[in-house]
């Protein structure tokens, strides 16, 4: 039973549900409280979320239990945990796994290899919430929430764009300038199911860079995500001439790397259930490190 508890410290009587959603319940998850199993509180009293509260009063929101992912198979393929706590997972993804199950892949995906881990450890709640993802050939850190109310959380982080997420690559060539910034439309590419491209009729997409090391033909940089479209920094890399070493979609012809040299090392929230900022980092993977050791004279 995953429970929480706050205490009202206002001067002037409100109602329950304006206190609660002010801590980021939303209408959403109000409705599952009420008819799925959950209770609200006041000073260990259930209540109605229209009762009015007043100073010092403490407010208690117990979540509905939430069943398993039914049609998710569990994997026991280790995970690379970088991050957890009672309401959120961090995990380093290696290149290779997909992130979700989808049409070719739905035995051993991220999520597979969290459900298999939830079940190893017993825990209560074995419902995936996967709150960021990765391309299947991009490696690095993916944020799970352990319960609704942390997806819900993490979703208005996603929409405020607060969420952080910074990348390394390896893009083809030598970039001219030491910091850029890309200001492009990105939509899909009609000639493909998966492809984007760079088009007037998309959504303005930001993306932020830096050089890290300029090696003879290839250049390693790293990049922030202004925005979250979908291939963002492959399409903008490849539309400014610069597309990643080992993209088979938008750099065909680069067989330099068996994957794009991408990788997410960074990543930073804001857990409000400690009030305080989540870091999390992951190291380079092998494969770009070798190739840059290999390359870089």
């Amino acid at each position: 039973m995953t429970k929480f508890t706050w205490e009202y410290r206002g001067n002037q009587p409100i109602k329950v549900r304006t206190f609660i959603m002010s801590y980021g319940v939303t209408r959403t998850l109000l409705k599952k409280i009420k008819y799925h199993g959950g209770q609200t509180l006041v000073n260990g009293e259930p209540v109605l979320v229209n009762q009015l509260i007043h100073q010092n009063d403490f407010v208690t929101v117990v979540l509905p239990p939430e069943p398993e992912n039914d049609h998710v198979n569990a994997s026991k393929h280790p995970l690379k945990i970088v991050h957890e706590d009672s309401n959120f997972l961090v995990v380093n993804k290696p290149a290779g796994v997909a992130s979700v199950p989808a049409h070719g892949y739905f035995q051993d995906t991220l999520v597979n290899r969290v459900k298999g881990y939830y079940q190893r450890r017993g825990y209560t709640n074995q419902r995936i919430h996967i709150v960021t993802r990765l391309d299947k050939d991009t490696s690095g850190l993916v944020i799970f929430a352990k319960h609704h109310f942390a997806h819900s959380v993490l979703d208005k982080q996603l929409k405020d764009r607060t969420i952080q997420k910074s990348y390394l690559a390896i893009a083809d060539g030598n970039l001219a300038v030491r910091h850029f910034e890309i200001y492009l439309p990105i939509g899909r590419d009609e000639t493909s199911f998966v492809k984007r491209q760079v088009i007037d009729s998309g959504k303005m997409s930001v993306t932020e860079g830096w050089v890290v090391k300029q090696m003879p033909r290839q250049t390693v940089v790293k990049l922030a995500l202004h925005t979250g479209r979908t291939h963002q920094i492959r399409v903008h890399l490849k539309t400014i001439g610069h597309p990643l070493i080992g993209d088979w979609l938008y750099n065909p012809d680069n067989h330099l790397m068996t994957r794009q040299a991408l990788h997410c090392y960074r990543l930073q929230f804001f857990d409000p259930f400690h009030n305080r900022p989540i870091i999390c980092q992951a190291p380079m993977p092998g494969d770009m490190r070798t190739f840059i050791d290999l390359n870089q004279f």
